[in-house]
């Protein structure tokens, strides 16, 4: 009976945590030299550990609003037993009001990490210092998914997020390792993007984007699909409003490279003045994918 009472004391003085992200975490570790197979699996289980695990926010989430995420690790060398250096391809998704679509939010190549693992060690994180480099880059990308997100149901609702990725970039620039540095030559890392979401006045039309395009978009288009098509195009104005005055921001480029796909075919249904002003816009902002944008007007 005591071990009752004990128990029912300890959920009284800590109840448990409100958990918000459901990321997959997957270790490609085929080119690493090493015959130790089974430091990536228990690698990989700490990383979702990590990520899953533990509270972002004060917010309550309920199981099935966690953000779903993927996080794809590329361990492409290994100088020394427990250094790697990787590359990681990280992407989440939100569902879409009144249907069983999630769209892609993000998703995003981050080309230069460098960390040392050792199994079994404790991950531990603080927002306020640099402790290492893997639990910087987890947590950054934890509050980056939380800033997207609530960034897509209200008007720049990610800033509080947006903030702590931005001191997490502070405090890891003191590592002198790469990805964290305003490093002109390579502006499509973890700085940048900060910068672009946090810093930039000039590019903050595309995180209202994210709203017009989300939660007025395609939230409206089984409810008011007329409604939803214009408030999706002027989305994308928006997008290539900020890319003319800033061209080639990793900002831009990350919106249009989770979404060039999904636009394409949503808007095929649209009115044509819908379409033809959409592909307009779409072929100045996102030229590369212009074959893509033509079919839109095929319908």
């Amino acid at each position: 009976m005591r071990y009752m009472v004990l128990l029912v004391c300890m959920l009284i003085n800590f109840p448990v945590l409100s958990q918000q992200l459901n990321f997959t975490v997957t270790i490609n570790s085929e080119r690493a030299r090493t015959q130790d197979r089974d430091v990536f699996d228990n690698m990989k289980r700490a990383f979702e550990q990590f990520l899953n695990g533990r509270s972002w926010t004060e917010d309550e989430f309920r199981p099935e609003e966690r953000i779903k995420g993927n996080m794809l690790i590329t361990i492409n060398d290994m100088p020394q037993v427990g250094v790697f250096n990787a590359t990681v391809q990280v992407q989440t998704v939100r569902p879409v009001y009144g249907s069983n679509y999630e769209s892609l939010m993000f998703n995003f190549a981050d080309r230069n990490w460098t960390f040392e693992y050792i199994e079994s060690q404790p991950m531990e994180f603080n927002r306020y210092a640099f402790l290492n480099n893997i639990s910087s880059l987890l947590a950054y990308y934890a509050y980056i998914a939380l800033g997207l997100d609530y960034d897509s149901f209200s008007p720049r609702g990610g800033n509080p997020y947006y903030e702590i990725a931005t001191n997490i970039v502070a405090n890891a620039q003191q590592s002198s390792r790469p990805g964290w540095n305003q490093n002109p030559s390579d502006k499509r890392n973890r700085y940048w993007l900060s910068n672009d979401l946090y810093g930039s006045q000039v590019l903050v039309p595309i995180r209202d984007a994210y709203y017009l395009y989300h939660r007025r978009g395609l939230d409206l288009l089984t409810s008011k699909p007329e409604e939803g098509y214009k408030n999706i195009l002027e989305a994308i104005k928006k997008v290539s409003e900020a890319n003319q005055v800033q061209p080639n921001s990793i900002l831009a480029i990350s919106f249009m490279d989770a979404k060039s796909d999904e636009i394409s075919k949503i808007l095929k249904t649209a009115p044509m003045e819908i379409r033809q002003e959409a592909v307009e816009v779409l072929l100045k902002v996102d030229p590369n994918n212009a074959r893509k944008y033509n079919d839109i007007l095929k319908g």
